[in-house]
């Protein structure tokens, strides 16, 4: 694979799936395909961190799926959104970036020592 970000864009996708598969779920066999989206999911997950840093990976996959899912819930199944929410996920979003570029300066460092 040239860009090991399609695994943490499709991991974070999937996951939104069957999150949104939670919640709409009304029969057993509903359950069916949102299982089979958390094995793709965790397929995925799997393959990201087999290229980039693991701890990156998973804030990322965390982080889209904590948005993701607050979003979801304010414009699919009509949750309120408030001043708290919106600051907390901004919160979240900068964390994750600040966790990338905390990452690239690591891996820089580490290469220039080499």
């Amino acid at each position: 694979m040239r860009n090991p970000w399609i695994y943490v864009a499709l991991t974070s996708f999937f996951e939104l799936v069957w999150i949104f598969g939670f919640n709409v779920a009304s029969v057993w066999w509903h359950w069916i395909p949102i299982i089979i989206f958390i094995f793709i999911d965790f397929h995925f997950l799997t393959k990201a961190c087999e290229h980039l840093p693991t701890g990156t990976v998973y804030a990322i996959f965390a982080a889209v799926g904590t948005v993701g899912t607050a979003c979801m819930d304010i414009f699919f199944f009509g949750q309120p959104i408030s001043f708290a929410k919106i600051f907390f996920i901004a919160l979240l979003v900068i964390g994750v970036i600040w966790l990338k570029i905390a990452d690239d300066q690591e891996e820089s460092s580490t290469k220039e020592g080499m």
